[in-house]
């Protein structure tokens, strides 16, 4: 700094503790506080307007006089630092006023000689509080840079500017830092800077990823392997990513982009941008243990970083520019890296959900409907609240612009995948590839040589010469798996409804659609026209009742998904029959759908349930389970209002809002590190009118609408309740409140656990455990060898005859289950599958070699 007091000494400001003399200065700074003092008593926030001396007097300064007293408020900064940390009155005002004033006088354009911005920038230095540890970022650098600029072009900029510049970018960088960032970009801007005093041409300095994090070396790796005339464009798109800030961006911004991506090329582009997307997508987060000392105790905690919020920036910025193309590959890249940010960081939340925001936007905003395809599917697999409202919002929106529904648009955006017959057929030189649907989320493939005979594992010929057509039609059946699991998910939810369809939609985007006719082909319809209204599955290639009498479906003007509320209960049972007769697997419960009706104690209660009231309930499984019905359901902690929450599930369909009540178990401090409660206890369930925000009474409560919701509730209670936890009473749990545990899990039948029931009385007899064992009330009954056993239908919680003793097993979730190959009229009971896996492993108890579970059962 040996030229900067040089200067100093020449102009005579070379103590700049002498500005602290300056009589006018000490006028117009004290008689600022004054008037500020007349509209408030806080400095924390000065509003200029309300300081007549700030703006008839110091605003009207020319930019040097400025210049100068930004020095003496550097020294009023340093001279009252002490006592604005003890809280002295006077001291934090004064300061509060000359940090505030700096600031203000920054953001104003001032064009500086050279001489006050060395003075100024060796005042910063010289005045940075010894206890402070950002140093220098203590003072507004930034906003001095912005001077800089305004006051000196680059190539005519001297060299005791240069030599202040170049001493900024020496600084420490520390990425926990609160001024990382803005120090990282305020580099950034200084090496363009000295970039163009260099003679080079402004705008094309070599830009890169600047995070430190596990994504910023590859990406730089890929920059530098551009070809040299490429390099210029793709330092120029870098500089651009990084200025991505907000929520979407603007046509000018996008503009600007395709006018690059255009000399450069979009197939170059979507290449580069896809390898990095796919390097995000695989990014493993980093957890590095840090250890602070505060009042002499050293704490130690594990910060999870997945990447900076510089490199999460620039990567926005290049998905926004995505949003240009709309080819299948960008779309599923797209698609995958928002699964991906969204996923949750321990303690942190999604892992970057600026990206995820950027690729919602850039699905809707591309051209064609596999965006919104892709945002459907996501829709399923995202649990965050806010997520959940802006898909919806992308959907409703794009529905808008064609003029159709929300649920019309989502079965536009469903791609057949141009599958015939279920199947695709390659063919690669003389062999045949063929790709097969064969169940929900499920498909093959399988190869056949020239003369027609099935080749198990795929032809060496094939690896070799069309690796590349063989990775794109593994891809294809990964896609086609996937969109069979978010249809089969959009059906179900689809029956809360009740959505009628004209007999031609129907036929058109359902029967005839490639992939959806697989899907539907499981399922009842009803169908009705002016005379008569029947139910039908498809079945055989044909579309037959419950009698077996085959209908035509052009017969008929409307068709919807059948809800068995809507039935006898004779009618259910005969629809239930017919699938097991008929070996129908339905890709989720329908005919075996649980029906909740009013009960006489709602009628009293006449707007509320309690039902499903005094559960304990495991409150992370609960919340999770409850985001992915689709409600809007969040963690209660320990801190102010954080004691009770209300789950709302929107049924549009019925203009109803469906709350169900939650409160904190505050019992033995039983929360976790972050203070989110472990259990909540329930309460009631209501319907509210969502045109007049007024109750609803129960028994105005459509009959579908009531009864799904019920389900949902019923589903939340039944995997979350503690009293499903085998463990729970033995390890601890909440010993004020094991009563509950007890009556839960060998209690009542819920009408989850009654239909399961009736599902084992019909299996079992066709097992090869039938001649030892029976259904009987609330339990599976099996005799072992050694003792008899009571296992509950609902919690799956087993007794021990003859004194009741419990017995805990806990299910191995890594060993398939010894029922793969029973055949159940429906999927996802988990439930159901567990009692079966224990009543055979408890048939044979002579042969169990677990000691932690021989040793109860010889106790």
């Amino acid at each position: 700094m040996g030229l900067f007091n040089k200067i100093k000494t020449a102009i005579g400001l070379n103590n700049e503790e002498n500005s602290l003399e300056n009589n006018e200065f000490k006028t117009v700074f004290y008689k600022s506080i004054e008037e500020f003092t007349k509209h408030s008593k806080f400095f924390y926030t000065v509003v200029f307007a309300e300081v007549p001396t700030y703006n008839e007097v110091i605003k009207k300064w020319g930019d040097d006089k400025k210049g100068e007293f930004v020095i003496f408020l550097t020294n009023v900064i340093k001279n009252n630092y002490s006592g604005y940390n003890r809280g002295v009155k006077k001291a934090s005002d004064e300061y509060q006023m000359a940090s505030q004033m700096i600031q203000n006088l920054f953001r104003s354009k001032l064009k500086l000689s050279e001489t006050i911005v060395v003075t100024i920038y060796d005042s910063f230095k010289k005045n940075v509080p010894e206890k402070e540890y950002n140093k220098m970022y203590w003072w507004p650098l930034a906003n001095f840079y912005k001077q800089i600029e305004n006051s000196f072009k680059p190539t005519e900029a001297p060299e005791a500017i240069v030599a202040i510049l170049n001493d900024i970018l020496l600084f420490k960088k520390d990425t926990n830092s609160y001024y990382y960032k803005d120090q990282v970009k305020l580099e950034e801007k200084i090496k363009t800077f000295l970039y163009a005093h260099q003679g080079n041409e402004v705008g094309i300095k070599p830009t890169y990823f600047v995070g430190e994090d596990g994504f910023q070396l590859g990406a730089n790796a890929v920059l530098d392997q551009q070809k040299e005339a490429d390099k210029k464009l793709w330092f120029t798109l870098v500089a651009l990513a990084q200025k991505a800030t907000g929520s979407k961006p603007t046509q000018k911004y996008l503009n600007e982009a395709k006018a690059i991506i255009d000399e450069l090329g979009s197939d170059k582009f979507k290449k580069v941008t896809q390898e990095w997307f796919n390097q995000v997508i695989n990014l493993k987060e980093t957890v590095t243990t840090q250890t602070q000392v505060y009042n002499k105790t050293e704490y130690t905690y594990n910060l999870t970083e997945f990447l900076t919020s510089l490199n999460s920036e620039a990567i926005k910025g290049f998905v926004w520019m995505s949003s240009w193309f709309y080819d299948n590959t960008t779309v599923q890249t797209i698609s995958k890296l928002a699964e991906r940010c969204f996923k949750k960081i321990p303690d942190k939340g999604p892992a970057a959900a600026g990206i995820g925001n950027a690729c919602l936007y850039t699905l809707y905003a591309s051209k064609g409907l596999d965006g919104i395809a892709q945002l459907s599917r996501l829709r399923l697999k995202i649990k965050q609240n806010n997520t959940l409202t802006l898909i919806e919002k992308y959907i409703d929106e794009a529905a808008v612009k064609l003029g159709i529904s929300s649920i019309e648009i989502e079965d536009l955006a469903v791609d057949d995948f141009k599958l015939k017959s279920h199947q695709l057929t390659y063919l690669l030189d003389d062999f045949t590839c063929v790709l097969a649907v064969t169940g929900i989320g499920k498909s093959t493939l399988k190869w056949y040589k020239p003369d027609g005979t099935e080749q198990k594992t795929v032809p060496q010929v094939v690896k070799d010469k069309f690796s590349g057509k063989l990775a794109k039609i593994k891809a294809t059946q990964k896609q086609i798996d996937q969109t069979t699991s978010a249809q089969k998910e959009r059906f179900d939810r689809m029956l809360r409804s009740n959505r009628t369809m004209s007999i031609e939609y129907f036929k058109e985007k359902y029967v005839q659609h490639g992939l959806l006719s697989f899907v539907i082909h499981k399922m009842i319809f009803k169908l009705s026209n002016e005379k008569e209204t029947v139910l039908a599955i498809f079945l055989n290639n044909q579309w037959v009742t419950v009698s077996q009498e085959v209908i035509e479906i052009e017969n008929y003007l409307e068709a919807m998904l059948w809800h068995p509320a809507t039935s006898t209960t004779n009618e259910v049972r005969e629809w239930r029959n017919f699938l097991m007769n008929n070996q129908i697997q339905q890709p989720f419960k329908q005919a075996y759908r649980e029906i909740y009706l009013l009960t006489d104690a709602e009628v009293t209660t006449r707007t509320y349930s309690n039902r499903m009231a005094s559960h304990i309930l495991k409150q992370h499984q609960y919340v999770t389970l409850a985001k992915g019905r689709n409600w809007k359901a969040r963690l209660i902690g320990s801190w102010d209002g954080g004691d009770q929450d209300t789950a709302q599930l929107l049924m549009p369909e019925y203009n109803l809002l469906v709350e169900y009540w939650v409160n904190a178990l505050n019992a033995d401090d039983q929360f976790n590190a972050t203070g989110i409660w472990n259990y909540v206890t329930t309460d009631q369930i209501r319907f509210v009118n969502t045109q007049t925000n007024d109750l609803v009474e129960l028994v105005d409560v459509p009959a579908v609408a009531f009864s799904e919701a019920m389900r949902d509730i019923d589903l939340f209670v039944g995997v979350a309740s503690v009293g499903n936890d085998p463990t729970w009473s033995d390890s601890g749990g909440l010993p004020t409140y094991r009563d509950y545990w007890q009556s839960y899990s060998f209690g009542d039948l819920s009408e989850i656990a009654k239909n399961r029931k009736e599902i084992l009385q019909g299996l079992i007899p066709r097992l090869k455990i039938a001649s030892v064992a029976r259904v009987e009330d609330k339990f599976v009954i099996v005799k072992g060898k050694i003792r008899t056993y009571k296992i509950h239908i609902g919690s799956t919680n087993i007794l021990m005859e003859p004194n009741d003793q419990y017995l805990c097993i806990v299910p191995d979730r890594s060993k398939k289950d010894n029922n793969d190959n029973l055949f159940l009229p429906f999927e996802g009971d988990n439930g159901l599958s567990v009692i079966i896996s224990k009543a055979l492993l408890l048939a044979n108890d002579d042969k169990i070699t677990d000691s932690t579970i021989t040793s109860q059962i010889n106790r």
